[in-house]
């Protein structure tokens, strides 16, 4: 739902790096151009960043507290 901060396997910080890699592929560019830029090169790092759906926006109107 939410970018993962760490990557799942390796534990290297990534949650700064979602931001710019979902602008520039939306714009167009070639994931594995943008992940080589960005510094990614660990296998398990960019599968991380390159399955990750986002929800957050589907989840939200639902609340767990009852009115």
């Amino acid at each position: 739902m939410i970018v993962p901060i760490r990557c799942w396997t390796c534990g290297k910080p990534l949650g700064h790096l979602w931001e710019p890699f979902k602008n520039r592929v939306l714009a167009g560019e070639d994931p594995k151009k943008v992940l080589d830029d960005l510094g990614v090169t660990r296998y398990c790092c960019r599968r991380t960043l390159m399955a990750h759906v986002e929800l957050i926006n589907q989840v939200l109107p639902y609340s767990l507290i009852e009115k």
